[in-house]
């Protein structure tokens, strides 16, 4: 058994089918096809169940992926160790919760590409949740997500503060009457909107309708356009309220506060990029 097949193994076990496997690997597909036969006849078990809709693993395929995981991790972190030197280079994959992202990152990743150019930085956004989870995985090196994290396998920076508040249409002000209108969020999992459900609950509100939108850009165009109202950190709202699309309303004070931490995997060797990529968090 070969780590290449490992690797194939684990990309098909990922994308569920043999073609979007090929092509996360840059690989013909026949290829592909040629390695799971092969390591399937190794192991003398199949490992996946075929069918128009996929591929899915089998028992035995669930084993042999936590496996795999494990000794491709411990792989990439022994090319890691290799790769320390005071000229960074090579990959980091960094994740961010959607509005830090918008708001903070474009300067700060351009800072850090005309210090080091050989790094080849790339950028996910998602959720706190799917992100740690991803940092946990070894997908991603680095994530800036809500806290705080309570992970002991992770560690973390403090990167921003940021102020939670409620945003609405122009007009009505008061805020008991904006708690009862719809309030639109993001997926679940969402750092800040359980910290929002948390707020609606203890003002009463316990029967309040939630509609999810998908991003930063739709929740503020649904509330300007009266679908509902939302919470949402002030700096990802400040260029809609002052081009009077919205309005924000603090919230009281032990509401207020969101902390976003660069999280990374606590026991791991850091590559160089990464390193680096931390001590620049640390100073700003």
């Amino acid at each position: 058994m070969e780590s290449g097949d490992l690797r194939i193994f684990q990309a098909v076990a990922r994308e569920g089918t043999i073609t979007k496997a090929a092509q996360a690997l840059n690989y013909v597909q026949s290829n592909v096809t040629s390695r799971i036969q092969f390591l399937e006849a190794e192991l003398k078990v199949p490992l996946f169940h075929r069918s128009n809709r996929g591929m899915k693993l089998t028992p035995a395929g669930e084993n042999l992926l936590e496996y795999a995981n494990a000794i491709l991790m411990l792989m990439d972190e022994a090319v890691q160790s290799t790769q320390y030197s005071e000229h960074p280079a090579g990959p980091l994959r960094i994740g961010s919760i959607e509005t830090t992202a918008v708001i903070h990152l474009t300067s700060m990743i351009a800072d850090y590409h005309s210090r080091y150019p050989d790094v080849h930085l790339s950028l996910i956004t998602g959720e706190t949740h799917d992100l740690l989870h991803k940092v946990l995985d070894h997908k991603l090196d680095g994530a800036f997500v809500y806290g705080p994290v309570d992970q002991p396998d992770i560690g973390h920076v403090a990167a921003y503060e940021e102020e939670l508040v409620l945003i609405a249409e122009p007009g009505e002000s008061e805020l008991q009457k904006l708690l009862h209108k719809p309030m639109l969020f993001f997926d679940v999992g969402c750092t800040h909107r359980v910290k929002a459900e948390r707020f609606l609950r203890e003002s009463g509100m316990h029967s309040v309708q939630i509609r999810e939108f998908g991003t930063l850009e739709m929740i503020l165009n649904g509330v300007s356009a009266g679908l509902g109202v939302s919470l949402l950190p002030k700096s990802s709202i400040r260029k809609a309220e002052e081009a009077g699309r919205i309005i924000s309303h603090r919230l009281p004070e032990e509401y207020r506060k969101l902390e976003v931490w660069l999280i990374y995997r606590r026991n791991s060797v850091l590559s160089s990029a990464m390193s680096r990529f931390l001590e620049m968090v640390g100073q700003r």
